[in-house]
């Protein structure tokens, strides 16, 4: 039969417990979402500084219909480039201190574009073992060979790089690297990786979705850190809208238009949504309470709970409980869910084997009684 590797490899998925549903999410407001007529607590959740269904997002979200209309009818070299993309290129451009920016419709996309773009022959893509699973592709996609350092482990990069200089290889050398990694919510050494770029003559590339809004004085992600020559950011987590930007220099970003495949040939985001990103990211650089307030209520997270549970350590948003096995994860998700918590288990492939965890995303929108409430469940469960 014609294609029976499928119907295998999803039996083997559910003997590991590895096997994954869709949920409809039929309601979603601030801290609380609604499956199948239950309301639950949302630990799961990426709006950080609980920016979904801000009035006045919303309000420009549909300022942003009436302007220019909800599609933007072609690819950005096309007729897809509105001035609200412009316009919010040139916004992002001043609040990350660089001179271009590019919009696409997903951070997964964006990756790909950078590194299939940049990955050519007598190239090196250098990624922290961590790296999320779009630029994985986007560098075995590339025509660069790729090279592996371990999590956060930037002497072993310096060595490697020393390595290639000391073999006389010409090679350009991209370092690329999350700024703040998704599933363990610990942050990359944003300034020495810079530091390493510029003494071997490399880029720095980061991926800052999990960074941008939540870390800096006015949300700036790693440009708040160091200089970073490529900074790629999703608008669909803290900024809370769609699509992603990629922020570089100016012939990067002429070299991008001109050979990313991904740019050249997908629609441009809506023009709305744009409009709206724009009105987002105004309140993010003004309002530092969103910040300050998961860390306050990360650090109360933190005292609360057992001391016996163990947490990777972080300063993000994001805080991973680690189980082990794929089916005490998922057994004590469920459990959460029975006491009106939705709180995912993340399981291999997007963990290593033994390394499932509970993924706890602590939001701006969350209060204190939510955090007393959480951690008062996982002790009793643990």
């Amino acid at each position: 039969m014609a294609f029976d590797f499928i119907g295998s490899e999803l039996a083997q998925q559910q003997s590991k417990a590895r096997y994954r549903r869709r949920t409809c999410i039929s309601e979603l407001s601030g801290r609380y979402l609604v499956v199948a007529g239950q309301t639950y607590l949302n630990f799961s959740s990426n709006d950080y500084l609980g920016l979904n269904n801000d009035p006045l997002v919303n309000q420009a979200l549909q300022e942003g219909v009436d302007r220019f209309g909800l599609c933007a009818t072609g690819s950005s070299l096309i007729t897809g480039y509105h001035y609200a993309h412009q316009a919010l290129e040139e916004q992002i451009c001043q609040w990350l201190n660089k001179p271009r920016c590019l919009l696409l419709s997903s951070g997964f996309a964006a990756n790909l574009a950078v590194m299939q773009a940049l990955g050519q022959d007598g190239c090196q893509l250098w990624l922290d073992k961590l790296s999320h699973a779009s630029l994985i592709d986007g560098a075995l996609g590339s025509k660069a060979s790729m090279g592996r350092f371990l999590h956060n482990d930037t002497a072993q990069l310096s060595r490697k790089l020393a390595r290639k200089l000391a073999q006389g290889d010409p090679a350009n050398n991209l370092i690329v690297s999350e700024g703040v990694f998704s599933m363990d919510g610990d942050q990359a050494q944003v300034a020495k990786l810079s530091s390493i770029a510029k003494q071997y003559a490399a880029w720095l590339y980061l991926d800052d979705a999990h960074s941008i809004g939540v870390i800096g004085d006015r949300g700036q992600g790693s440009s708040s850190v160091a200089d970073v020559d490529i900074v790629m950011a999703t608008f669909g987590k803290a900024i809370a809208t769609s699509g992603a930007f990629i922020a570089c220099q100016s012939q990067v970003a002429d070299y991008l238009v001109n050979f990313s495949r991904h740019y050249i040939y997908s629609t441009a985001i809506s023009p709305a949504m744009a409009w709206a990103t724009r009105q987002s990211i105004a309140l993010i650089q003004k309002q530092q309470w969103r910040r300050d307030k998961i860390k306050e209520l990360s650090a109360h997270f933190k005292k609360q709970l057992a001391p016996e549970i163990e947490l990777i350590a972080t300063e993000s948003s994001i805080h991973a409980l680690l189980i082990g096995d794929e089916r005490s994860a998922l057994k004590m998700s469920e459990k959460l869910k029975e006491k009106g918590i939705w709180l995912t288990a993340i399981r291999p492939p997007t963990v290593p084997v033994n390394k499932s965890r509970l993924r706890v995303t602590i939001c701006a929108s969350h209060e204190r009684e939510d955090i007393d409430l959480l951690a008062s469940c996982i002790n009793q469960l643990v």
